[in-house]
């Protein structure tokens, strides 16, 4: 695996005051291919757990006149613990 993407805790300092913990953390995941191919990744996301259907944007045309793209906006809070359904 690369390791662009381990994380350096030196990188992303946090302020030490009490803001900090009522952030969160938002990460947007974005799906681009054909319709089949879009309608297929995000089915085999939630059969591994990962995101209920109902959570990804509608699907939207994509630049490539041949491609649509959906999104999938994660938060979770500052501590790294996901917010629970009522907080989303």
């Amino acid at each position: 695996m690369s390791q662009e993407f381990v994380p350096d805790d030196n990188k992303f300092e946090r302020p030490n005051d009490d803001s900090a913990v009522c952030e969160q953390e938002v990460v947007l995941l974005t799906v681009v291919g054909s319709p089949k191919g879009v309608r297929d990744t995000i089915l085999t996301l939630y059969r591994l757990g990962f995101a209920e259907v109902g959570d990804w944007s509608p699907v939207q045309r994509a630049a490539n006149p041949k491609q649509v793209m959906s999104v999938l906006i994660r938060r979770s809070r500052a501590n790294g613990t996901p917010p629970r359904k009522s907080e989303r």
